[in-house]
């Protein structure tokens, strides 16, 4: 069985704006992958690409990904459910 060829979707700066982007688009039922340097994590350096963090989808999942995060919200449009203390 052939893997599925991946492709960047968005880059990042930094490991925190990714997770943020990741779990948007794991919430939407899309996979993902993260490609970074190391010593730009560890050292959380935003110099010359490193603290760059390239999100990753399938080829099969782009343009549905693209669609998703170019989509931008307000509070008015989130359901927001009221918890009785």
């Amino acid at each position: 069985m052939k893997e599925e060829k991946w492709e960047i979707v968005h880059i990042a700066s930094g490991m925190v704006n990714a997770n943020i982007i990741v779990g948007r688009l794991e919430t939407e039922g899309i996979p993902t992958r993260l490609k970074y340097e190391a010593a730009g994590t560890i050292y959380a350096i935003n110099i010359d690409g490193l603290g760059e963090v390239k999100i990753m989808v399938p080829v099969s999942c782009l343009e549905e990904a693209r669609m998703i995060l170019s989509m931008s919200y307000e509070d008015k449009d989130i359901d927001w459910e009221e918890k009785n203390s």
